[in-house]
């Protein structure tokens, strides 16, 4: 998956790669050896040419920050699904809103119930990949339709998981 990032305005090119249980990782084309673990919710240890960091996340309204080293950082993350999202977000959707997995994980928790109404933004599922959990939030408003996924299944970039109408 490629993501286009911006830390305090400068553009940056993220290649992240999954295979033979391992993540790999290429910042503006140059191979970077990172290993991340989940420490507490909105907090990684990563270890980057073996150096060690704790990293925080913080969302500010809908700005999100990043701490390193007791420094911040303001960072937007664009790829092809927060595109979708907002392209969606901005238009209204019509017809049913399909929620599929952005990355080879396991399911960990289900957080809603078919028949459910959801608000843009909930936590529908929780998926793990590479020691993090990763809540995956609704696309829009609506009743949850279907549920696909179900706690302990593995999943891989495409599986659909919620279909939301």
């Amino acid at each position: 998956m490629t993501y286009d990032i911006i830390v305090e305005g400068k553009p940056r090119r993220l290649e992240l790669e999954y295979k033979h249980n391992a993540y790999f990782c290429q910042l503006d084309g140059k191979a970077v050896v990172v290993d991340a673990v989940l420490s507490r919710p909105n907090v990684l240890s990563l270890i980057v040419g073996g150096k060690a960091y704790e990293v925080k996340r913080e969302l500010v309204a809908s700005e999100l920050h990043v701490w390193v080293k007791g420094a911040r950082y303001a960072v937007e993350v664009r790829d092809p699904r927060s595109y979708r999202s907002r392209r969606t977000a901005a238009g209204g959707a019509v017809g049913p809103s399909k929620l599929t997995a952005p990355m080879p994980g396991k399911v960990v928790r289900v957080l809603v119930k078919k028949g459910e109404e959801v608000q843009t933004g909930q936590g529908l599922i929780v998926v793990e990949a590479m020691k993090m959990q990763n809540e995956l939030k609704a696309p829009r408003k609506g009743m949850v339709r279907r549920i696909l996924a179900a706690p302990g299944a593995a999943v891989n970039p495409g599986d659909l998981l919620v279909i939301i109408e």
